[in-house]
């Protein structure tokens, strides 16, 4: 589960980092800010696999690094480094209900769809994006590219 793994320590050279913890101190004194994102899957392996092929990240070691077993969460980064951190952990039990917090992309729906994800929802009159989920079941919105129109 998130925040288990010593290997996810906030590196100490992140502007802001607090003193003895190493922790971060959230703008404007609020109690938290924005660390990782965390994503949990049956197969967390392929999880992993299918998002750096979804979204052009990649994996932030080598499946076969040393020290690193296959049930391990895995990172994935994004190569240009604007993106945040995401992590796949494996968890025992299937996606049931609703996502409660899901992410929102730019990209091509039909892409997304050849890549295995499914249509959960078709934008339309009273939404402006596509509804999709992963191959283990996650929702998430995939919004037209900034601008770039729609077809059809």
């Amino acid at each position: 589960m998130a925040g288990q793994d010593s290997q996810r320590d906030e590196p100490s050279n992140v502007p802001g980092a607090s003193g003895g913890s190493g922790a971060p101190e959230a703008a404007s004194g609020a109690p938290a800010r924005f660390k990782d994102l965390a994503l949990d899957g049956l197969d967390h392996q392929a999880l992993a696999d299918w998002w750096c092929a979804a979204i052009g990240y990649v994996r932030k070691w080598p499946r076969d690094a040393e020290g690193v077993a296959e049930h391990d969460p895995v990172p994935i980064v994004d190569p240009a480094g604007s993106g945040p951190l995401i992590w796949l952990n494996r968890v025992p039990e299937r996606k049931t209900l609703k996502n409660r917090m899901h992410l929102d992309v730019y990209g091509s729906t039909e892409r997304l769809l050849r890549l295995g994800a499914t249509l959960v929802r078709e934008r339309d009159a009273d939404i402006e994006w596509d509804v999709l989920a992963d191959i283990e079941g996650n929702e998430f919105c995939v919004f037209v590219p900034r601008g770039e129109q729609l077809s059809g």
